[in-house]
């Protein structure tokens, strides 16, 4: 009446012991998305006294451009690990991106220890990567 299977798993330790235990990595996108300035404002004051890069894409869902650089954006998290990116849409924060004088999409603002070190307008990803890869750099 019921099923009748059976499994390949060892019942002894020596058998389970050579099992393969290898997890296929997933690669994550480590872009943190803010919709609220309130929670921004905090995560902004939390990384003020760190030395790591902070790069702000500051995007619009209906900016061209800004989709396609997208999955740059993404690969960029993906690669410098040691860099935090930030994505703000202008239209759900508006007074973040008057803040830091937005006026194109996309903007990128680089940060370090609170203070803008460097800024990027437009989809220009191969200056995007060589201002992330020179400001990224521990500097003792």
């Amino acid at each position: 009446m019921g099923a009748n299977y059976s499994t390949n798993i060892p019942t002894t330790w020596p058998e389970a012991n050579y099992m393969s235990t290898t997890i296929p990595q997933v690669k994550r996108s480590q872009v943190i998305a803010f919709h609220s300035s309130t929670k921004w404002k905090l995560h902004f004051d939390a990384l003020k006294d760190t030395n790591k890069l902070v790069v702000i894409d500051f995007t619009a869902t209906w900016c061209g451009p800004c989709k396609n650089m997208e999955p740059v954006i993404n690969d960029y998290a993906a690669k410098y690990t040691d860099v935090e990116f930030v994505k703000i849409d202008v239209d759900e924060l508006d007074k973040v991106a008057e803040e830091y004088g937005v006026q194109t999409m996309p903007t990128f603002v680089l940060i370090k220890k609170g203070k803008v070190v460097d800024k990027v307008v437009g989809a220009d990803k191969d200056g995007l990567k060589k201002k992330i890869e020179k400001h990224r750099a521990v500097l003792i």
